[in-house]
């Protein structure tokens, strides 16, 4: 009798486990219907705010060359003209920052992804005008900063926007963040893939199918709109070189050790310079002399200042000799960390491009004075030197492939690239150097860390991965503070409700609930999560 009774209770079981996966899938189909074509709509604003923007900068680029042009007519005094106008773009575009939205700060994606894991909240009505003027006075005024950023965090809050408009729920919410955020990479670089791969490597993290179509469907309809606005074509025009020989790969090799070392040093000056300016009593000061010395450099040379974007040309079209290459590194370096340091709108994936490419065109054109005959194209190492900078620096080596592919369209530098991204990964892992989002993320949480800043607690998830010091550990034993609660795990489609005596294992993935007196918490979970071997999936 018992036999019969349990054999009729598993069967139960079974059939309400198979209904529940049933119901489960079929609730997962009526969501991404119901998702999509919102996804869609984030992505056609989002190009369209992206083609304003690149529009706008396009048009303060020829103001400041005109200037500049004009400026030159008076030699011994014109170059007041320049330092004028740049120390002044600089202030204005500080000055709007820090008193309607400080969070649009920089690059702003530490922003996206705290708001994506429910640090920090993200108003669209404050972020994308401020966002869209104070980046185009401080890019167009000559910082050297990109417009990528600025675009991502609009695409962003563009997303925003639409999900509060649809009143969709909150998780719809964050995902349509995300997908707008991915749709501005996408647009600004005419990188759909890129704008996808960044979404789900850096920004979301997440995998899952829901947010894979949303940002595909996103990033795709961005980038044709962006296409059909501004250009067509990839960014960088220049023509397709050949697969380097096989003799050339330990050059690559060695190419990416030194993007991983110069990645690191780019790093932790960027953090130095930020710092540094955000010590000084007088920011509004600071940064009128920091434009005015951007300024200053642009009456001598109009291609060291802005996002470098001709400057990059020139490096990839192989137009620069090996003597001079040392000298431009260290201009264009020491303006990047100095214009992002001050705190003014803009990004840093056109500068480090610029600064990679420069780094790979000088180890082609030695490898070619010592090897001649395998690197019959120097300029080859520049377009695969920009991929491992990125690398390096942002720890994404899928997106750097993949970015650069697409704006160059050298696809026939696939194994170069995996070579040298790997290599950059590997000595940024190996000396245990923070990528750069997330140095900025903890910056700012521990800048923020305040208890009075956070009204209400915190919501974070986490993956464990394999070999972190929370793999295999009891619930009870992680040493978790009081105000800091584990409230569901999940592995594939399995959810649960983890108790005290509850074993966490490799991949799965927990949700934290966190008080505001118990922050310490996150950084806790942070550093049990995280492998030493890998970078965290959160």
């Amino acid at each position: 009798m018992e036999n019969t009774y349990n054999e009729k209770e598993s069967s139960r079981m079974k059939v309400e486990l198979v209904e529940s996966e049933v119901q489960g899938f079929l609730l997962m189909r009526q969501q991404r219907r119901r998702l999509l074509p919102i996804a869609a709509l984030v992505g056609l604003c989002a190009g369209i705010v992206a083609i304003l923007f690149r529009g706008a900068l396009s048009g303060m680029d020829v103001l400041r060359n005109s200037l500049l042009e004009k400026a030159h007519e008076q030699p011994l005094w014109g170059w007041i003209f320049p330092v004028i106008f740049s120390a002044v773009g600089a202030t204005l575009s500080l000055i709007l920052t820090r008193r309607y939205a400080p969070e649009t700060k920089g690059s702003g994606i530490p922003h996206l992804e705290a708001v994506l894991q429910r640090l920090q909240e993200l108003e669209w009505t404050r972020v994308l005008p401020v966002k869209f003027l104070g980046g185009i006075a401080a890019i167009g005024s000559g910082l050297a900063l990109g417009r990528e950023g600025p675009t991502v965090q609009m695409g962003g809050a563009v997303g925003d926007a639409v999900s509060k408009a649809l009143k969709v729920s909150p998780r719809e919410r964050l995902t349509l963040i995300a997908a707008g955020a991915g749709a501005g990479l996408a647009a600004a670089f005419n990188a759909p893939l890129s704008g996808l791969v960044f979404v789900l490597e850096e920004v979301q993290r997440d995998f899952q199918p829901i947010v894979f179509g949303a940002a595909f469907l996103a990033a795709a309809v961005a980038d044709v709109i962006a296409r059909i606005g501004a250009d067509p074509f990839p960014v960088f025009a220049m023509i397709k070189y050949p697969t380097p020989p096989l003799a050339a790969l330990p050059a690559f090799a060695i190419l990416g050790i030194l993007a991983g070392l110069f990645g690191i040093a780019f790093n932790r000056s960027l953090i130095f310079s930020l710092d540094f300016y955000g010590g000084l009593k007088n920011k509004t000061l600071a940064m009128a002399v920091t434009g005015a010395a951007i300024g200053l450099t642009g009456w001598f040379s109009s291609t060291a200042i802005g996002s470098g974007h001709s400057l990059t040309e020139m490096v990839l079209s192989g137009k620069m000799a090996l003597t001079v290459i040392p000298l431009w590194f260290v201009i264009r370096f020491l303006l990047t960390i100095s214009s992002y340091g001050t705190g003014a709108p803009g990004g840093i994936f056109a500068p480090l491009l610029v600064l990679g490419a420069l780094i790979g065109l000088g180890v082609g054109e030695i490898t070619q004075l010592i090897i001649p005959s395998a690197v019959p194209v120097p300029a080859v190492f520049a377009v695969v030197g920009m991929a491992a900078y990125f690398t390096a620096i942002v720890r994404a080596p899928l997106t750097g492939v993949v970015l650069i592919i697409e704006m160059t369209g050298n696809y026939e530098q696939m194994l170069p690239l995996l070579i040298s991204c790997f290599f950059a990964y590997a000595v940024a892992e190996y000396l245990k150097d923070l990528p750069i989002y997330e140095a900025l993320f903890e910056r700012d949480l521990l800048q923020a860390g305040d208890p009075q800043k956070f009204t209400k607690p915190v919501v974070m998830d986490f993956t464990v991965q394999e070999g972190s010091p929370f793999d295999g550990k009891i619930v009870h034993a992680l040493g978790l503070p009081s105000g800091c609660i584990l409230v569901r795990c999940s592995r594939g489609k399995r959810e649960w409700v983890p108790k005290a005596n509850t074993r966490l294992e490799a991949n799965t993935r927990i949700t934290a609930v966190i008080e505001t007196d118990a922050l310490e918490g996150i950084a806790l979970l942070r550093k049990g999560c995280k492998s030493s071997r890998q970078e965290p999936i959160e």
